[in-house]
């Protein structure tokens, strides 16, 4: 049997005694990062209120080390379990080392008097989060990325088993960001703690996460690796996107490709392509692409954004049928751009197509 450590079995969570998601089950062993994704509204923050007891269950088990939470003092789940959800706080009075000293209550004796090292575990946890010129400011006289540093920096200075995040990386701009998940995983390897979390971001959570939990409607639409969910099938049906695309090699949302004849045929090899591409599509112009490895970076997002991608299997010299078609392709185009493309011995002929199109006063190089 798996050793897991935080295990939901037939979890139902909703409002009011009336459940919005049903039968959730999910094992999380220790020190793995476990991230909810799906659209707004779809639960997750009701998901992540009901594992920390912010809301009432409506049936099942959460258990933390095989012991239901629901057994536990809030005093032993507050020691086990720090929690950092999106409501704001706004405390009278409390400067920004005082908000991430109540991490240590759970701590301390019934007057709530910190001991020098607790201190001293205050001023790491500020330390770690990058929030050293923070401490003495009023928290509510802060930028709320500010805010959710020192947020994070109480939950650390609590010292949990897990942390549980709805979505942290809002409102911090993108070295924050990465610099908040660099924190999260630093912790869950070399401290072992289990990390749950919701995000918008989901080229963050493809890249950070062990497990990631789909959530839509009333079920739990998918579980699994991110390799098994992060698929352009599966990110489309959860989203519901019908005007663009997602990439899971680049882990990016793409708008939809231009529609009609291709105008530009863009000649390009091993990423050249695709600055031209996305300016391209910018431009309103439909382009196609060619002559293209199938594994070449830049057949990844041709695919998407081209109205006609001409392939060659990998390793292969180019054939008869793939030049020819990229002849005609240059025959219809009004411009072929050469986009930086490197010739060896497999693609030779790429050359008679750059001097075909140059013949015909077609070939332009790009500037990108």
């Amino acid at each position: 049997m798996e050793d897991y450590y935080f295990r939901l079995k037939g979890l139902c969570v909703g409002y009011n005694g009336k459940s919005i998601i049903n039968d959730i089950n999910i094992d999380i062993k220790k020190g793995e990062i476990l991230t909810l994704i799906g659209p707004n509204g779809a639960g997750k923050s009701t998901i992540l209120k009901s594992i920390t007891r912010q809301l009432q269950r409506i049936s099942g088990t959460v258990l933390m080390d095989n012991r239901d939470i629901l057994d536990m003092s809030f005093k032993e789940l507050s020691s086990n379990m720090a929690v950092v959800l999106t409501e704001k706080m706004k405390p009278e009075l409390m400067t920004c080392h005082d908000v991430v000293a109540t991490g240590r209550y759970p701590y301390t004796g019934r007057l709530g008097r910190l001991t020098k090292e607790d201190e001293k575990k205050v001023d790491e946890a500020i330390e770690l989060v990058h929030a050293g010129g923070l401490g003495a400011r009023d928290f509510n006289a802060i930028s709320d990325g500010q805010r959710q540093r020192i947020l994070l920096a109480r939950a650390i200075c609590q010292e949990p088993e897990i942390i549980v995040l709805d979505e942290p990386t809002s409102f911090l701009d993108v070295r924050y960001k990465l610099e908040l998940l660099s924190i999260l995983k630093n912790m869950a390897n070399k401290k072992k703690i289990t990390v749950i979390m919701s995000l918008h971001e989901i080229d963050l959570a493809m890249k950070i996460s062990d497990k990631i939990c789909c959530v839509k409607g009333d079920k739990i639409a998918k579980y699994g690796n991110p390799e098994d969910i992060f698929d352009a099938a599966t990110i489309k049906e959860l989203y519901e996107i019908d005007n663009g695309y997602f990439d899971p090699v680049f882990g990016s949302i793409e708008l939809p490709k231009v529609q009609g004849e291709a105008e530009v045929f863009v000649i390009s090899s091993g990423g050249s392509g695709i600055g031209v591409y996305r300016k391209l599509q910018k431009q309103n112009i439909a382009f196609s692409a060619g002559i293209l490895y199938e594994n070449d970076v830049d057949y990844q997002l041709a695919k998407l954004l081209a109205v006609n991608v001409i392939t060659e299997k990998p390793f292969e010299k180019i054939s008869d049928e793939a030049f020819e078609k990229a002849k005609k392709e240059i025959a219809k185009c009004k411009t072929v751009i050469n986009a930086g493309v490197t010739i060896g011995s497999q693609n030779e002929r790429i050359r008679k197509l750059l001097e075909k199109a140059q013949s015909m006063g077609k070939l332009k190089f790009s500037n990108l």
